[in-house]
């Protein structure tokens, strides 16, 4: 019996217990970051607050975290083919607004994955940006 696999990411909402704060305790154990706040977004009509999080030195993007967001809203890039499956089995994810859709996910964090599912997404992608393929810029 085949179970499905896409729901409706509000269904898991109230579950959700990660929080912006929480993502930046996890990324300071992680390793050496730089974070910036900008405004982010393709037109003044969709601009927001982001927090930019960046691997020193190369100065990559490897998170976004869109301020204020509720719930949290994280932008991270992995391997193409990742992004692809998780976007396809998880209504919480999706292509990336701000980055390359193609390997940039926006994840909400509404209990869909798992905190430490999401926190392994952004390891990969800080790790990703460490071993640097192209530079990343936000839109």
């Amino acid at each position: 019996m085949r179970v499905p696999i896409k729901r409706n990411w509000q269904t898991w909402y109230n579950v959700c217990s990660m929080t912006e704060n929480d993502l930046n305790d996890y990324l300071t154990r992680l390793g050496e970051f730089v974070r910036e706040v900008k405004e982010v977004g393709d037109d003044e009509q969709h601009r927001e607050e982001a927090a930019v999080f960046k691997r020193p030195g190369s100065g990559k993007i490897f998170a976004i975290a869109h301020v204020g967001s509720d719930p949290l809203r994280i932008e991270v890039g992995i391997d193409a083919k990742l992004a692809k499956l998780l976007a396809d089995k998880y209504e919480s994810v999706m292509p990336s607004r701000l980055m390359s859709p193609k390997n940039w996910i926006e994840i909400i964090v509404s209990g869909q994955l798992a905190d430490d599912e999401v926190l392994d997404l952004v390891r990969l992608s800080y790790d990703m940006a460490a071993d640097g393929a192209e530079s990343r810029e936000v839109k």
